[in-house]
């Protein structure tokens, strides 16, 4: 008996093929996004306490420009020329520069245009001390994040390099991250410029100093290095050049400008309310004569006592930087020097 050999019927994908073709090509081009965006669900996302420091992001929490809006931007609504340090200036030809005698080491008075009125060895690499802590607050600002964080003062932030006293007590102490910087700035308190380094980024100081790095090249700051956030370290180092961009950086930021020209605050850091009252290091900034803007002092035996300004002298403004100076008022009275050297030469020029 013969067998009828019936044909095998076709499985139904191979029907249907010109059907299941594009389907598939959907698929392909799809699949690639699909496992991408169940990898991004499923990897936990990063603290937002530590925002990332890989690029330098100026003036993040600043509100209003260092210089006025004449400076900044022409009567056609357009930006004037980039502002540079200029050593030869017309407009301050009649100062009589052998007539002002700083006796600071190194020195730079410049004017809110970058005409330079007066220099002293400004481009001799020298220790800062606590001048650092302007760019320590600036690097914190710039990240965004919040001013509001309590810190804890913990045992990282003693200062075991040069032994330095705080007020602030060791896991007694919690400040906002606001109050942080100004105690850093106002009082020059290691401690609390310690804990910003040390709580800012996820990579802690490390990542902190990397950062203030990178800062201080994107502001042109070419002959400047931090290595810790106080300024403890001789090893911070930068030029009274350099030091000028650094204190026209640092009136950007509101809190910045408020923290260093307040003559005082009072802090309650401890958990039982005790009360402690900071004064700025700068004198200058209680005294009727001065219109000072942004200040920050600093000494250490290797650095000398150092002072960096932005104030306004009849009526126009004016960047001071003052380092190596040997005696514990040297900055002030080249300061009140600066002065009386400007307003001399204002009512000579109105004389003629």
């Amino acid at each position: 008996m013969s067998r009828t050999l019936l044909p095998c019927p076709r499985p139904q994908w191979q029907s249907g093929h010109s059907c299941w073709i594009p389907l598939l090509a959907i698929v392909l081009v799809l699949s690639p996004l699909l496992f991408t965006s169940s990898a991004c669900v499923s990897r936990p996302d990063r603290p937002f306490a530590y925002p990332s420091a890989a690029v330098p992001k100026p003036y993040v929490n600043a509100s209003a420009p260092a210089l006025d809006a004449a400076d900044l931007w022409s009567p056609f609504g357009t930006p004037r020329r980039a502002w540079s340090l200029r050593e030869h200036s017309s407009e301050w030809a009649h100062l009589n520069r052998a007539a002002l005698n700083v006796q600071s080491a190194s020195a730079m008075i410049v004017d809110e245009r970058g005409n330079v009125l007066y220099a002293k060895n400004p481009r001799v690499v020298r220790p800062i001390a606590s001048v650092t802590k302007l760019m320590t607050a600036m690097v914190v600002l710039d990240t965004g994040i919040s001013l509001e964080t309590p810190i804890r003062i913990t045992a990282d932030d003693l200062d075991r390099l040069k032994n330095s006293r705080s007020r602030l007590r060791i896991n007694d102490t919690v400040l906002t991250r606001r109050e942080m910087i100004m105690a850093a700035l106002i009082s020059s308190d290691n401690r609390a410029a310690h804990a910003l380094g040390r709580t800012t980024f996820r990579g802690g100081t490390v990542e902190f100093v990397q950062a203030m790095n990178r800062k201080a090249r994107a502001l042109g700051m070419v002959n400047t290095q931090f290595v810790d956030a106080s300024g403890l370290d001789p090893r911070n180092r930068s030029t009274a050049e350099d030091l000028v961009k650094l204190v026209r950086a640092a009136a950007n930021y509101p809190l910045i400008r408020e923290a260093t020209s307040r003559a005082e605050m009072i802090l309650h850091p401890f958990g039982d309310g005790t009360a402690l009252q900071y004064r700025n290091t700068n004198p200058l900034v209680r005294s009727p004569e001065w219109r000072v803007e942004v200040s920050k002092t600093g000494f250490l035996n290797e650095a000398g006592r150092c002072l960096v300004m932005q104030a306004r002298i009849a009526d126009r403004r004016f960047y001071m930087v003052f380092l190596g100076g040997s005696g514990h008022l040297t900055p002030m009275g080249d300061s009140n020097r600066v002065r009386e050297w400007i307003l001399a030469s204002n009512r000579l020029t109105a004389a003629r």
